[in-house]
């Protein structure tokens, strides 16, 4: 579904004059919720500090696994070690993927009882999890509960965006993600499209 320019989120966040020129560059985004919750968390997972390509390949092989269908937390459970390292996750992943599965399933963690949950009730929820953090729980929060207001202020490429367009110290850590924040309060209630559009000026520099 095509967005209008004039949609609610990008009139609010033109209203900054930095984030403005950046987002009359980039085509308009519409959130959108997506089902099967500890898949979603289980793919975030399989893709951490891999290109999207390599993550992609990763992911279709390991949905190949259940015959091309979106498998359920049981069958994830009883996939053998041997199968999940053999679509190309290491030790690591295999184990964080096995802990999330196991863990929806022991909680009744579905996409139902997330849906009722606030953004910091989700992050709590979620980040016991071993192989879990915050950043991972926050790309759940945007790409499947479709939630409108986060904003991932640890994401380096949202770090290295900012700091070019804001002309930020990227030397003092701390300081750069307090001078984040206090930016970023001006874009509630839309920060995941804030973010999004960051991701996308940070993809042409």
């Amino acid at each position: 579904m095509p967005v209008k320019t004039d949609s609610p989120h990008i009139a609010h966040l033109s209203k900054d004059k930095k984030l403005a020129p950046v987002i009359k560059t980039v085509e308009p985004y519409l959130l959108k919720k997506r089902k099967n919750v500890c898949l979603r968390l289980c793919a975030s997972i399989m893709s951490q500090q891999l290109s999207t390509k390599v993550a992609d390949v990763i992911f279709k092989r390991f949905l190949e696994l259940y015959g091309g269908e979106e498998p359920t937390s049981q069958q994830i459970i009883d996939t053998t070690f041997e199968k999940l390292r053999g679509v190309g996750l290491s030790n690591a992943k295999v184990n964080y993927v096995q802990n999330v599965a196991k863990y929806m399933l022991e909680h009744n963690a579905d996409d139902k009882k997330l849906n009722k949950m606030s953004n910091e009730e989700v992050i709590e929820f979620l980040t016991p999890i071993k192989g879990v953090g915050r950043w991972t729980v926050e790309m759940l929060l945007m790409f499947t509960l479709g939630r409108e207001d986060v904003f991932a202020v640890d994401d380096l490429d949202i770090q290295q965006a900012m700091t070019k367009i804001y002309k930020l110290d990227a030397s003092d850590k701390k300081g750069m993600k307090t001078k984040m924040l206090s930016i970023s309060a001006k874009w509630v209630p839309y920060r995941t499209y804030a973010c999004f559009y960051l991701w996308k000026y940070k993809d042409t520099k």
